[in-house]
């Protein structure tokens, strides 16, 4: 019997109701949750790629009726998210006790549920549904610490407005279609749109990827995210960077390939808009004195090489934007999840009485012999995101590179552009690392020894070297996934009747 991946969905929105009621005990839930779900994604995997799901909700065949589509691609986001939730709430265990615990807890699950459900639904409006959820649980996120400065406050309302009007623009293209059309199912609007013109299509296309871009945080709809990071504790920090970004990007894909069917004149746009993101984001980062505005404007160059990488619109540069996404997710995790400990520790040694979410780079100098472990993940991160080998960034970039040199002619050109990028992002890093570890520090007597912290170190750190020294353990989901995206005449003919 095959379990319902309805249940992706069902249980970590049910538990984010239950845990309200569960007092101190609230915070083992969302752990819970995401385990349940990374176990249960693991498990349909094989069943899965040997043919996508397709769940009717409602009693009604599709296209009358929510329905799922869970293909290679949704199971491999679903398992990412899942991965990712369990690792961070992992870490939450110990690092989130100050203030509105509970309310936390709940909107994590919410987030996880909006992920998840972006990821699987096959009805357009319903995947705005999900998207809402996880955007609105990411604003009171966001201003988790407003009570302590009013830097949360600031932060989240400016990602509030963004992400409201990219929201705006969602709405209006699904409104759109379904005038046009008078369908809401993903796969019958795609065959609908295969007979359109093109000048009908022109607007929502241009509405949807100025939407889902806030959310993706590309350039120049990003100015939401620097902010965001630099007031938010560790862990929401790291699920921005490590999963709702990649979301934003996820659905941008999905709409442009499934639904419109990937006009070259939109590829060659995304192309551009990718590079300038990378160049924008590495510069911007490169400028940075606060290490987590670092990060964040790191975050920004990464997706934009994510974008690039799907902007070749062939199989090999899609498979290698995913691999892109894993080493990303992983990697920023990791890195965020370091920086937090390292803030905090510091945090609780000079201002015990004072919450402190962001902190100068120099303040880290020397902590490579305070916080060896905690060090040392920093530095895995760090290198895995310039793309050194064993690590797994050096595995998805060198595909980046294959790809773009496949296509050849000025894609070749663009790709070197990128790695001009590149190299700038080892200078910042490695300047980072070269103080954590060659530098005299100020602060003394700090300690790691908190394990719910520590672990998921551990775990991050052995994906990152093991996917990088066997990256062939991701290809084989990877390449269903990539072909389930290019495949739309596939994907239609998945709509019963």
């Amino acid at each position: 019997m095959v379990v319902s991946p309805v249940l992706l969905i069902a249980v970590p929105l049910l538990l984010a109701f239950i845990a309200p009621l569960c007092g101190k005990a609230a915070k083992y839930i969302p752990p819970a949750g995401a385990l349940f779900n990374l176990i249960l994604s693991v498990i349909l995997i094989p069943t899965v790629l040997k043919s996508p799901m397709i769940v009717s909700i409602g009693g009604f065949p599709p296209p009358f009726c929510i329905n799922l589509f869970v293909g290679p691609l949704g199971i491999f986001f679903a398992a990412l998210i899942s991965l990712a939730g369990f690792l961070i709430s992992i870490y939450a265990l110990s690092y989130i006790r100050e203030r509105a615990v509970g309310k936390y807890h709940t909107l994590y699950l919410l987030l996880l549920t909006g992920a998840t459900g972006v990821v699987l639904t096959g009805d357009i409006f319903n995947l705005f549904v999900f998207y809402e959820i996880l955007c609105i649980s990411s604003y009171a996120l966001t201003a988790h610490n407003a009570h302590w400065h009013r830097h949360g406050t600031e932060a989240a309302v400016k990602y509030l407005i963004q992400g409201s009007v990219g929201s705006a623009f969602i709405l209006l293209a699904i409104g759109m279609l379904y005038g046009f059309f008078g369908t809401l199912n993903m796969a019958d609007l795609a065959k609908h749109i295969a007979r359109a013109h093109s000048s009908v299509l022109f607007i929502p296309l241009t509405f949807f990827i100025a939407g889902f871009g806030v959310e993706a945080a590309i350039f120049p709809l990003n100015a939401w995210l620097p902010d965001a990071h630099s007031v938010s504790p560790a862990p929401i920090s790291a699920i921005f960077s490590g999963i709702a970004i990649e979301i934003g990007v996820y659905a941008i894909m999905r709409v442009v390939f499934t639904l419109f069917g990937a006009p070259l004149s939109v590829m060659s746009v995304l192309l551009i808009v990718g590079l300038l993101t990378l160049l924008v984001g590495e510069i911007c980062a490169f400028r940075q004195n606060n290490i987590k505005r670092m990060s964040a404007y790191s975050s920004i160059g990464q997706i934009g090489l994510i974008v690039f990488a799907f902007g070749l619109a062939t199989k090999s540069g899609i498979t290698a934007g995913l691999f892109q996404i894993t080493s990303h997710a992983l990697s920023k995790i990791l890195l965020f999840l370091t920086i937090g400990y390292m803030i905090y520790s510091i945090r609780m040694k000079n201002y015990p009485d004072k919450y402190v979410t962001e902190i100068e780079i120099n303040s880290l100098n020397g902590l490579g012999k305070k916080m060896p472990l905690t060090s040392l993940g920093f530095a895995i991160a760090a290198f895995s995101l310039i793309g050194f080998p064993p690590f797994i960034g050096f595995s998805s970039k060198l595909l980046i590179v294959k790809a773009a040199l496949l296509k050849g002619g000025i894609y070749a050109v663009l790709m070197g552009i990128a790695l001009i990028a590149t190299v700038i992002e080892g200078a910042y890093f490695l300047k980072v690392v070269q103080g954590i570890y060659f530098r005299k520090g100020e602060v003394e007597g700090i300690k790691e020894n908190n394990v719910f912290i520590l672990v998921p170190f551990f775990i991050l750190a052995a994906l990152i070297i093991f996917a990088g020294i066997y990256p062939g353990i991701l290809t084989k989901i990877l390449n269903s996934s990539s072909g389930e995206l290019l495949n739309r005449i596939g994907y239609i003919g998945r709509l019963p009747g």
